[in-house]
């Protein structure tokens, strides 16, 4: 029996609330040198296909470089540049980012109202949570349950990453991370045009 979205949400989130070490985000802004290639100077890339990290989450931020650090989050870009960094560096870089401000984006006119719907109402016949629920209305994110930031992601990026949470077969991979275990359960269920109108919706959050 599969185990429901909402419960795999609460049992994640009551199971996040641990001690979080500080970063030192001047630090971190003289340890980013190397990530501004693609992540821009502060956090805002340029690129549609590398995320935005500015005004993310610190703890989503640390959790996501000791995965690929660990290699439970493979990516050939990331995981040589993970390897190298101390667990302080980690904190540091995420409390730089996370310091900065994240740029706007904009929405496709004729994907915006479906990617709405299906952001705050989700898709009920389809038992698909609404995706405010952990990322909450405005996209701000759930940072002490490490749930990421959205707002003003690049579209090209988000749909990317949801294209591959679908594709992940949790049969087949016991060790996924909790977290994309409720991402999995959500994007299965998402067909390729209401995953571009979330994409778009997303990027035009703010």
């Amino acid at each position: 029996m599969k185990i429901s979205i909402q419960l795999l949400i609460l049992l994640f989130v009551f199971g996040s609330h641990s001690l979080f070490a500080a970063g030192d985000a001047e630090a971190g802004k003289a340890k980013s040198a190397p990530c501004a290639a693609c992540h821009g100077a502060d956090g805002n890339s340029v690129n549609p296909t590398w995320p935005k990290l500015a005004g993310q989450g610190a703890p989503y931020i640390f959790t996501q470089l000791q995965m690929f650090k660990d290699g439970v989050r493979a990516n050939a870009l990331m995981a040589p540049q993970a390897a190298a960094l101390s667990e302080q560096d980690m904190h540091d870089l995420a409390a730089y980012y996370a310091s900065q401000t994240g740029t706007p984006g904009a929405a496709s006119e004729e994907l915006v109202e479906m990617g709405e719907a299906i952001y705050r109402g989700g898709i009920i016949e389809k038992d698909v949570t609404a995706c405010a629920a952990c990322h909450s209305p405005n996209g701000s994110g759930n940072p002490p349950a490490k749930f990421p930031k959205l707002s003003g992601q690049h579209a090209t990026y988000t749909e990317s990453r949801l294209v591959a949470y679908r594709a992940i077969d949790p049969t087949l991979e016991k060790d996924i991370h909790p977290a994309a275990s409720i991402m999995v359960s959500v994007t299965e269920r998402l067909t390729d045009t209401e995953i571009k109108a979330l994409a778009q919706y997303i990027q035009g959050l703010h």
